[in-house]
């Protein structure tokens, strides 16, 4: 039996972060798209021998809890047939990923002849085919209009690439040259991951190796019971609304019913409308790696994130419904519910913990596809995701404005990049004054990103939501403003629909407004010197302030 020593487990699981970490900043340095190299959407993990996540870099969270299933449907398939220098992919949402432009690789590493771990790298790659440009378009119906879809596949066999699958993926992407860098780029950084963990395994005994992960593993499990044991037990149900489908249908509504108990979690979600079409809506996994990574939140930030904090939290779903939908079901647009999902379970959380976290976060979910021909008749696909403007008021603080949240980690796309890439201005990119919530603690402010296209015959593919249904305040605090778009800006302008695809000619305008934060507390307990400070640097209105903060009137320049 091997007797474990602390000192050498918190070694040995910081070693397997940091390995995971330097094959991102490998992504970020060899990557074509801007997507993957300045938003950085994507993950890297590290599980053992049997496919049980031991390790992840910070990326973003609602990847790292779809690893283990999109890993065990390749092991499923290949059986014992999986040898040293195979890398395993597959992007298949009814295979235990996600959608469609998320290809998920899996190498493994063996010391001796024994397999003792894998790493995984999850890219988003930016067009893998499908009817619309980018394949996230809100109103695909069936999963066979959104692209190439890859079945666990071995993409390199014994070390040497599958040139078939190679030449399938350059054939169905409209931007083959930024796609495939981004696909070297992501086996790159698998073979140094693998290189790393490979030279780190081989100063271990592989059988006290595999107890030291079995270790980590139980060692994450029992510092995350013993956190929500010190949680108070007790059961709270909390509702969310998605504005439509992408397909007409809505509002949908989002049921949660959150239980604690003891050490563990439940999250009951079978309450939720049932399905009706469209993109928007996601699988059971992706789901489940939602709630994990919203509950993760209350936990402490010392547990190693890892297979054991999975196991004392219970997700329960209905097929058919918006967030366990049935196959074929398009999956594309996804992400969107996700950010739903993501406010719900911190809406119950909130609840079942007062004076813990924030009001609801901004954002519409905005996420655009922009793609045509510049004018030198070259392909080009922008491609864009804003989930967030910026945190809740909590419970001693704004929210912060243009602040990330717990499931997105996404960065911002300059403005530069995106004018010297495509054919595109950006004529705006600002806050929205006057949209936060308002609140003891006021939400973040909204945001707006206009564009102006430069050439004829641009197709646009925009997810967005949060028209109808605003972000949340607790405690007295009022809503965020909801989202909006507009085609056009002036004296001819036209309002655009939440999610649509459509053609647009060169001068068109396209503005988006996204949604600001809830805010927190009674806005008569707003301190006076804060409005003046919003006042100050523009963030609230005069006119604002008179409605909203009757007692913040008398503060300078209101």
């Amino acid at each position: 039996m091997t007797i474990i020593d602390p000192v050498r487990r918190e070694l040995l699981k910081n070693a397997l972060i940091t390995t995971a970490d330097n094959a991102l900043v490998m992504v970020t340095r060899t990557a074509r798209t801007s997507n993957v190299k300045n938003s950085m959407d994507f993950s890297a993990a590290i599980c053992d021998g049997r496919g049980r996540l031991v390790a992840q870099g910070l990326a973003v969270p609602v990847h790292l809890g779809v690893v283990m299933p999109a890993l065990d449907a390749c092991l499923a398939h290949f059986g014992e047939d999986v040898r040293e220098g195979d890398v395993l992919a597959s992007n298949d949402p009814y295979s235990g990923c996600s959608h469609l432009n998320d290809i998920f690789t899996f190498k493994p590493v063996y010391v001796k002849g024994r397999r003792i771990a894998f790493v995984s790298l999850i890219l988003h790659h930016s067009d893998l085919g499908g009817r619309v440009p980018g394949g996230n378009a809100a109103d695909s119906m069936e999963i066979f209009e959104e692209g190439l879809r890859i079945p666990p596949l071995k993409i390199v066999e014994a070390g040497k690439p599958n040139e078939t699958l190679m030449r399938i993926i350059e054939f169905n992407t409209r931007v083959p040259d930024r796609v495939m860098g981004d696909v070297r780029a992501q086996l790159a950084a698998l073979d140094q991951a693998a290189a790393e963990v490979e030279k780190l395994a081989a100063t271990w005994d592989p059988d006290v190796l595999d107890a030291y992960l079995d270790d980590l593993i139980d060692y994450a499990e029992t510092l995350t019971r013993a956190d929500l044991a010190a949680l108070p037990n007790g059961s709270v149900e909390f509702v969310e609304w998605n504005d439509d489908d992408g397909v007409g249908n809505g509002p949908i509504r989002i049921h949660l019913k959150l239980t604690k108990t003891g050490s563990e979690i439940e999250a009951d979600l079978t309450g939720t409308d049932d399905d009706k079409g469209g993109a928007v809506h996601c699988n059971r996994a992706f789901t489940v790696s939602c709630v994990y990574a919203a509950i993760r939140t209350v936990l402490g930030a010392s547990i190693p994130n890892n297979a054991g904090l999975y196991r004392a939290i219970t997700v329960k779903t209905r097929p058919g419904t918006f967030v366990d939908v049935r196959y074929p079901a398009a999956v594309g647009s996804r992400g969107q519910v996700g950010f739903r999902l993501r406010s719900i379970v911190l809406g119950a959380l909130a609840t079942l913990l007062p004076g813990r976290l924030p009001a609801c976060a901004g954002g519409s979910e905005f996420a655009i596809a922009a793609s045509g021909n510049d004018a030198a008749g070259r392909r080009f696909l922008h491609l864009e995701f804003h989930n967030n403007t910026g945190l809740g008021g909590g419970p001693d603080s704004d929210g912060q404005d243009a602040g990330p949240y717990c499931i997105g980690n996404l960065a911002n796309v300059p403005v530069e990049l995106i004018e010297a890439e495509h054919p595109l201005r950006i004529e705006e990119y600002a806050f929205l004054p006057d949209t936060g919530g308002a609140g003891q603690y006021r939400g973040a402010l909204g945001m707006v990103r206009q564009y102006r296209l430069l050439v004829d015959d641009v197709q646009v593919q925009v997810r967005s939501d949060r028209f109808n249904s605003q972000p949340w305040g607790l405690f007295g605090g009022g809503p965020g403003a909801g989202a909006k778009s507009i085609l056009n800006p002036g004296p001819d302008a036209q309002p655009l629909p939440s999610k649509f695809t459509r053609r647009f000619k060169s001068g068109d305008v396209l503005r988006f407004e996204m949604a600001g934060a809830g805010g927190y507390g009674e806005p008569a307990a707003r301190d006076v010197a804060r409005i003046a400070e919003d006042l100050h640097q523009e963030k609230l209105t005069a006119e604002y302030v008179r409605k909203t903060y009757p007692e913040g009137a008398s503060a300078p320049n209101a």
